[in-house]
């Protein structure tokens, strides 16, 4: 799940909750998930590259 989708469902309604949601979604990714998108950078930065910063499969 992505960070902003997750905040987005938890529908903060003022910017004090927007902060406290960010942070607690953002202690839930998982490692593993960081681990794959380093992971994966080279080949999306190619990909930004290559469409000329258009948009991306990514």
């Amino acid at each position: 799940m992505d960070l902003k989708s997750a905040v987005h469902r938890r529908s903060p309604q003022n910017l004090t909750e927007l902060e406290q949601f960010c942070k607690e979604e953002w202690a839930n990714i998982a490692q593993s998930r960081c681990a794959k998108l380093v992971e994966t950078y080279p080949n999306r930065l190619m990909a930004v590259i290559k469409a000329k910063g258009a948009s991306t499969k990514y």
